[in-house]
């Protein structure tokens, strides 16, 4: 079996075709843009997972270096090992946009891989990845409710551009990977990921205005391979309803469930919620005893959170912790809290409390990159950590999880259009995000505490950013409600989170997910204007603290100077082997980067330090002119003349001629290795070979 199916999209044609190479899955498909091309496959599990209450949906994307024509890896293994952080991003953007499409009910585990087979260069994988496991969702038989349709806008020049390249993507200002669907005729939003050089709110709108009609035609799109090829869908049993031990939970609770609800303080919400559902089981074991209701007694605890919080938002505009809709809790705000740091900022938010640190490396701290699809070097990294006792929690510590590594990725794209340019400002830079305390929204409260990291360690950035997370209720009638600043059972039971990051200028990072199908375009644009009057009210307690970068780095960071030389010079600092720059770095205590250009970096933690290896050079790199004298050192003795240091690695040659006013017969009867010796530069020839004399000194010192 093998069809295709073809939807020209910016020009270029999206091939879609079904085959059975992947039979064993219960769905899979290959998608090609370009020569880009991506398997993706679906497989679910027979029977539902026992005692869990999530959906156990996996997705993973895998990097094939193959795709690129090329060999990576270790020498000693040649092959991939563990994802790259680009990877981990768009395996968790398919999974944040496929997930909200399966049944509430739904407890089989699926698993979705989809690999790229081929990669052209230009056309990201992301946005086929994202297609290709719709379709292949789409035609399985794993209950999924509709397709989803992806695609990426970016600006150019003032100018929008459906699906650009990654050359197009590099001097754009804004670059959003966007995913739609349609639902009851009305087109939806359910995934945005987005960078930006801060650009307007209008300017977000407009793109995704121009996404429409794209989303609709990769809709009916999928709706047509479906039709043709997608197999009947499995039934999902829906949990039987005991209707007398339903009215049992409610009698016993009464409106105890809504007291331990809302509450200010996190831990005293949780406590008296665990202990109100500890009673009920005992209540209910004693009422019904042997009956096993554990699990029941759950997910109606569960459901009936999740009906008080939506009930209480939409009705009376009441949150857990009191708050009005539109209120951002207490912020506190720190700098250069650290004393041996380069940089470090607290950023406080109601319960969420989050530590930067920032560190300022040479150029050859850089971070180096090897995957499929980037090669390069990276010398702005923000990671982001998150210890169990952040919530209270005791668990395994071990290596980055996903994530942390896509909230890492968010906060770091979100400041990353705001720091210097290596011309301004020639150094490597790591924050490390240490979370304190976890209430809702740590990663923008990351941005925030990194933007004070980054002034306090003096770093010339245009603007500091802050970020802010916003929720949705709403119910099946179309009344909602936009909650601002979200924490605990807002997060987790709301329809909605919302990620907005960005300075007083504009936005710069954008997240979207959510539980329901989507928003519509009149929710998108309410939420980014809450998301701005938000940000400014915490970038007005930022600059209250530090209004802008510190004017000087801090006594503890590393100092680095920049000179220029001659590339063909390149050479005379390196010295054979390396010997001369190994011998400048280990006497001055200094690092030394050298740029193909000709641009050299001495980077020092003392300025004398640097300043003396920054002599060393100069001399080295230092055009001698004939006529200049010099106290050079005699290095080496042969037969007709004599080689003298006269700089740090430049040497002359004195003929046996030009030792003395008199016939030397021996080199060694006017000098000896060793000897500090005055010599004049009395030629230069075409190869730059530099001929001395010290008969010509002492003539000149006796007249």
């Amino acid at each position: 079996m093998k069809e295709q199916f073809k939807l020209n999209i910016a020009d270029k044609d999206l091939v879609v075709e079904i085959n059975d190479l992947a039979e064993q899955a219960a769905g899979s498909c290959m998608a090609r843009y370009g020569d880009t091309v991506v398997l993706a496959t679906a497989v679910m599990s027979k029977l539902p997972r026992e005692g869990v209450d999530f959906f156990p949906l996996t997705v993973e994307y895998e990097e094939r270096f193959y795709a690129a024509g090329k060999i990576l890896g270790s020498r000693f293994i040649r092959r991939e090992s563990r994802p790259s952080d680009e990877a981990i991003i768009t395996a968790r953007a398919i999974d944040r946009a496929i997930r909200p499409r399966f049944p509430e009910t739904f407890r089989n585990e699926v698993q979705v891989v989809v690999t790229c087979l081929s990669w052209d260069g230009e056309n990201d994988p992301d946005i086929v990845g994202i297609l290709a496991a719709s379709v292949a969702l789409g035609i399985s038989n794993i209950p999924w409710t509709s397709p989803i349709a992806p695609l990426r806008i970016g600006q150019l020049n003032e100018k929008f551009i459906v699906n650009p390249t990654y050359e197009e993507r590099k001097g754009g200002k804004l670059d959003m990977v966007l995913v739609g669907l349609q639902e009851n005729n009305q087109a939806l939003i359910n995934m945005i990921e987005m960078e930006g050089e801060e650009v307007q709110e209008n300017t977000v709108m407009e793109a995704c205005e121009l996404a429409k009609p794209h989303l609709k035609n990769l809709i009916d799109f999928q709706n047509e391979i479906i039709k043709k090829t997608g197999r009947t869908k499995e039934a999902v049993a829906e949990p039987a309803i005991d209707r007398e031990l339903e009215k049992e939970f409610k009698d016993f609770l009464g409106d105890r469930l809504e007291k331990a609800l809302f509450q200010v303080k996190k831990a005293d919400r949780e406590n008296a919620l665990q202990n109100l559902e500890n009673n009920l089981a005992y209540f209910i074991e004693g009422k019904f005893p042997g009956l096993g209701k554990t699990k029941y007694i759950k997910d109606f605890f569960e459901k009936e959170i999740n009906r008080l919080v939506h009930e209480n938002a939409l009705r009376s505009g009441r949150r857990a912790d009191g708050r009005k809709l539109d209120e951002i809790r207490e912020i506190k705000t720190e700098a250069g809290i650290l004393p041996r740091t380069h940089g470090s900022g607290l950023f406080i938010r109601g319960e969420t409390k989050a530590l930067a640190i920032l560190t300022l490396g040479t150029p050859s701290d850089v971070r180096l990159m090897e995957g499929m699809e980037i090669r390069g070097k990276k010398r702005f990294m923000h990671h982001y950590n998150f210890p169990p006792y952040s919530s209270g929690e005791v668990k395994p510590m071990r290596g980055p999880g996903r994530r942390e590594i896509g909230h890492g990725m968010l906060a770091e794209k979100a400041l990353l259009p705001l720091v210097p340019s290596f011309e301004d400002f020639p150094y490597t830079m790591r924050i490390v995000t240490e979370i304190l305390s976890s209430n809702g929204s740590t990663s923008m409260a990351s941005v925030s505490a990194a933007s004070l990291a980054l002034m306090d360690a003096g770093v010339p950035i245009k603007a500091p950013a802050a970020g802010i997370s916003l929720g949705l209720m709403s119910d099946k009638n179309g009344n909602y409600k936009i909650l601002t600043d979200i924490q605990g059972p807002e997060d987790h039971y709301g329809d909605m989170d919302l990620k907005v990051a960005g300075t007083k200028t504009g936005i710069t990072a954008i997240q979207l997910d959510v539980k329901i199908a989507g928003i519509n375009e009149e929710i998108f644009k309410k939420v980014l204007e809450s998301a701005k009057k938000a940000r400014f009210q915490i970038l007005d307690k930022i600059e209250k603290t530090l209004p802008k970068p510190r004017p000087e780095l801090s006594p503890w960071a590393p100092r680095i100077f920049t000179l220029q030389i001659k590339p063909e010079k390149i050479r005379e600092i390196i010295g054979p082997g390396g010997k001369v720059i190994n011998e400048i770095i280990e006497k001055c205590e200094v690092s030394i980067d050298i740029e193909d250009t000709g641009r050299v970096f001495v980077t020092a933690e003392k300025e004398e330090a640097a300043k003396k290896a920054i002599e060393w050079i100069n001399n080295i790199t230092r055009e001698v002119v004939v006529g200049e004298i010099f106290q050079g050192k005699v290095k080496r003795i042969l037969n007709f003349g004599a080689f003298v240091e006269i700089l740090p690695g430049q040497e002359g040659m004195v003929h046996i001629s030009q030792l003395a006013d008199r016939r030397v017969e021996k080199v060694e009867d006017i000098v000896n290795i060793g000897d500090i010796v005055p010599v004049k530069v009395i030629a230069i020839d075409d190869q730059g070979r530099i001929n001395l004399s010290i008969k010509e000194v002492r003539n000149e010192s006796r007249q």
